[in-house]
């Protein structure tokens, strides 16, 4: 691959993240303290991706496979999605901000395969190439805190804060028509034109008969409910336990993007060094150790380091995960598999985890003022039991250790 394609690719990954990372971390907190919205319709508004998610592959499928090249796709997908972000960045009424928003996670979810589809297929020797790629997605959600906290926030607050509304979806908008404009100019991709089913995917639940595999599936899906007790609250809880207002999604990219980007480049030594299982138990383990101390409160600069945990908590167990199903799935199910653990727990676990989180963030919220303790001890003692289960459990049957190369 050619240098200028990689940079294409790079600023396309870029940008695909950063339209992410610019509103998810800190709008629960004006949802909720700006607009008066419960922690269960906060929680609604971030299910919506997740049901994105979950019909990507029927859309993404139909649309790139059969009748569009992926970069002209990418383009209306993305063109399309950064008015709905501007138009959603002003709304108030919930029903009005649902509707719109819903509208934008069916547009951006596919992309999210798009992308690396359109990557895989210009690339020679994907394994050695995409990892430098796919690190600049990370990247630009740092780049998407650190904007909107030390620069549109702090030095400049009415470049975007004088349209009125959120600026992390002004943000998020902007940065999604520039993708749109430079999809444009991405290699042609033409569609494949395949009559596959894009339900096939099914076809990979025959694997759940296998005791180990119901089990890893079973506590991926327990977990990623958890995850969205750290994407819908920990911004609150952060101003809460004494970040500056307006911080959050800095501290949240530098700390959890900046150690995931290290816990990425240390994971094919971790995987040739400890194994799968023993590397997932870290990632795993990580969780409860993180709430403990979100449920803690403090001190303010261990809340803080807590943040790095992000890192192995998604690497080491969800990164992990993917690799697993890819070894032990038969080559001619291997993305029915990928499908699979995908629809699992980017789909229904994250999707069920943002009514969870919200719900369970009301129960605990008296006359506006939540207890944040109590909040996040329910992620610990779940995060403790997936944890003693897949220590006592789960056997990585079928693994086969590759070198830290690949």
């Amino acid at each position: 691959m050619n240098k200028q394609l990689r940079w294409s690719f790079s600023v396309m990954m870029f940008l695909q993240y950063m339209i992410w990372g610019a509103w998810s971390p800190d709008y629960t907190d004006y949802l909720q303290n700006r607009l008066g919205f419960s922690g269960l319709q906060s929680g609604s508004i971030f299910s919506l991706l997740p049901i994105g998610c979950m019909l990507a592959p029927v859309i993404a499928g139909q649309l790139a496979d059969r009748y569009f090249a992926t970069e002209k796709l990418l383009a209306v997908l993305h063109l399309a999605g950064g008015v709905l972000l501007m138009l959603a960045a002003r709304m108030t009424d919930y029903r009005s901000l649902w509707l719109t928003m819903l509208g934008w996670a069916i547009l951006y979810a596919p992309t999210l395969a798009l992308t690396n589809s359109i990557c895989f297929h210009h690339m020679p020797e994907a394994e050695k190439q995409f990892g430098l790629v796919r690190v600049w997605g990370t990247i630009g959600w740092i780049a998407a805190g650190a904007t909107l906290s030390k620069v549109l926030r702090a030095m400049a607050p009415g470049l975007l804060g004088g349209l009125g509304g959120f600026d992390g979806l002004w943000l998020a908008g902007i940065a999604s028509l520039i993708l749109g404009l430079f999809s444009f100019a991405l290699p042609h991709t033409p569609p494949a034109q395949k009559g596959g089913n894009p339900w096939a995917f099914l076809g990979a639940i025959k694997m759940l008969r296998d005791p180990q595999f119901a089990i890893f599936m079973g506590i991926s899906f327990v977990v990623a409910t958890e995850l969205m007790f750290y994407y819908v609250l920990t911004a609150p809880f952060l101003y809460h336990a004494g970040v500056k207002t307006g911080d959050a999604p800095f501290w949240m990219a530098i700390c959890a993007q900046g150690a995931e980007i290290l816990t990425m480049l240390a994971l094919p030594w971790m995987m040739m060094k400890w194994g799968l299982r023993k590397t997932m138990t870290v990632g795993i383990l990580a969780w409860p150790i993180r709430y403990a101390v979100f449920a803690l409160g403090g001190p303010l600069w261990l809340v803080i380091a807590a943040l790095t945990l992000h890192g192995l908590c998604y690497v080491c167990f969800f990164t992990a995960s993917y690799i697993y199903v890819n070894q032990v799935a038969e080559p001619d199910i291997r993305a029915s598999a990928q499908g699979l653990i995908t629809f699992v727990t980017l789909g229904a676990g994250l999707f069920l985890g943002s009514w969870f989180a919200g719900f369970i963030n009301d129960q605990f919220t008296v006359n506006g003022r939540t207890d944040y303790t109590k909040v996040f001890l329910v992620p610990l003692a779940l995060t403790v039991i997936c944890a003693i289960v897949f220590m006592a459990f789960f056997r990585e049957r079928g693994w086969k250790p590759q070198p830290a190369s690949a």
